[in-house]
């Protein structure tokens, strides 16, 4: 950490040039001697990453940030919130604290929260802004996790890791036995300091793959903010050999949509299919990934088109979660039937077909945008078709 980073004359300047091109003030330079133009910089674009991802430290002053990648990794405030509420307790140990966004949240649930962070410059960076956001019940601990709860002889109510899904030699990782810690090589570690473990991963991670690799796992929290899935949570309590719940939610500006389902009760539930009815519905990001698509039909008491396009239908319009349109026509696929639609701009999605979207709208030469949506999907009897929709009011 640079102090001189955080000098009122500093502050100033990087907030009045945040929307200032970098490349400009390179070439340009700047007029401090104990601060370079490069950490100036480093500031600015990690400070820029910070104004909806984390808009608390955005709005706060005296802020220091590390480089940017650090603020791409962390997660936000509205996933860290979300995950925070789920557990509560006296202590908890974060052991891949990183910017401390997760452990900041945690400590508004917890008495007493400890932020390991194997990287010194970061866990000083973490403490000053836990400092300066005002919550004081975090402990920085510049160490690796493992190693200090290994040297430990203190218990925790919780762990909470976020293993790095990047290996050294192999890349990109999505067996959590290659991220860093290996979690399923540690677990033994663990449970002798806690009952109670929560492991965020991937949203590339396999949800059996994972089942496969771990123990005692009691939820799978699956995480999607406005649509797009960004975590997974895993909650594992010691000895606990019952159903799984899989908990599915999508964090959106106006509200949120949830849906839950025991995970061995999915491959149990009898499905109806039917042909395309008055109304489309299409579930959300976060149910698509838990596979939950069975149990879905069921709750809410509608109909899959086909047991793999993942589209429903029923004739009663319904608080689903996710989209739900109004089918306008319901047509066989074929080429002269679709250009005979003379449909010049619509949105297209793709479910249980093997035409690609981009293919679809070069074929048929249609823009994207517009109220129109088009399905292009399979039917109940194997048969390509396209259903023309507009959102249910």
């Amino acid at each position: 950490m640079n102090a001189a980073i955080l000098r009122p004359d500093v502050q100033e300047y990087i907030n009045q040039h945040l929307k200032t091109d970098p490349t400009l003030l390179i070439l340009k330079g700047v007029p401090f001697t104990e601060v370079s133009v490069q950490e100036l910089v480093e500031q600015i674009e990690a400070k820029n990453k910070c104004e909806k991802k984390l808009p608390r430290w955005f709005q706060k002053s005296a802020i220091y940030y590390p480089n940017k990648l650090s603020i791409e990794q962390t997660s936000s405030e509205v996933t860290a919130a979300y995950k925070s509420g789920l557990i509560e307790g006296e202590t908890l140990i974060d052991l891949t604290g990183g910017f401390g966004v997760d452990a900041y949240f945690f400590g508004k649930h917890f008495e007493k929260v400890t932020h390991c962070e194997l990287n010194d410059e970061l866990s000083h960076i973490a403490h000053h802004n836990f400092e300066r956001l005002e919550i004081l019940n975090i402990k920085s601990v510049a160490s690796d996790g493992l190693l200090y709860l290994e040297n430990s002889e203190e218990n925790f109510d919780w762990i909470y890791v976020d293993p790095s899904r990047r290996h050294d030699s192999k890349g990109k990782v999505f067996f959590l036995k290659d991220c860093l810690p290996n979690i399923p090589e540690h677990l033994a570690t663990l449970w002798s300091h806690s009952k109670n473990i929560m492991i965020k991963t991937s949203p590339l991670l396999d949800i059996t793959v994972g089942l496969n690799e771990l123990e005692h796992v009691k939820t799978i929290h699956i995480i999607a903010v406005n649509n797009e899935v960004k975590e997974l949570l895993w909650v594992l309590e010691h000895g606990f050999s019952g159903e799984i719940s899989i908990k599915t939610i999508n964090l959106k500006k106006q509200y949120s949509e949830y849906f839950d389902f025991i995970l061995e009760d999915e491959s149990k539930v009898e499905t109806t299919y039917s042909e395309p009815l008055t109304y489309l519905f299409e579930p959300n990001s976060a149910i698509l990934k838990s596979g939950g698509f069975h149990s879905l039909s069921e709750t809410f008491n509608v109909s899959k088109l086909h047991k793999h396009s993942h589209l429903y239908t029923s004739d009663t319009l319904i608080e689903f979660p996710g989209r739900a349109f109004r089918i306008l026509k319901s047509i066989p696929y074929n080429k002269k039937q679709v250009k005979g639609l003379s449909i010049e701009k619509a949105n297209i999605t793709t479910r249980n077909f093997p035409e690609s979207v981009q293919n679809l709208r070069n074929m048929f030469k249609i823009k994207d945008g517009g109220e129109q949506y088009l399905f292009f999907t399979t039917n109940m009897h194997n048969q390509k078709i396209l259903l023309v929709c507009i959102k249910a009011q």
